[in-house]
C-alpha cells in the first residue's frame, strides 16, 4: 500500500468513526426523549410546559446523561 492509499484508509476510517459517533448521539437523544417525555409530560402537551413538566425534564436528562457517562467510562476501564 502507497502513501497516498494509506492516507486515504486513514481518512476513511476518520470519518466512519465520526459517522458512528453521530449516530450514537441521536440515538442517544431519542432515547432520553422518550424516556424523559414519557415520564415527565402526563397530559396533553400545550405551548409551554408547566414548571413541574419543564423541571422534572431537566432532571430527568441530566440524571440520564449522569448515568449514561458512568457506563461509558466503565466499559472504557473494563477494555484497558
Amino acid at each position: 500500500m502507497d502513501a497516498d492509499q494509506k492516507r486515504a484508509s486513514f481518512e476513511l476510517q476518520q470519518f466512519l468513526e465520526q459517522e458512528k459517533q453521530k449516530a450514537m448521539l441521536n440515538e442517544l437523544v431519542a432515547k432520553l426523549t422518550e424516556v424523559c417525555w414519557d415520564k415527565c409530560v402526563t397530559g396533553a402537551p400545550g405551548a409551554k410546559f408547566s414548571g413541574s413538566e419543564s423541571s422534572c425534564l431537566t432532571n430527568c436528562a441530566q440524571r440520564y446523561l449522569d448515568v449514561s457517562g458512568l457506563v461509558v467510562r466503565k466499559f472504557q476501564g473494563m477494555q484497558r
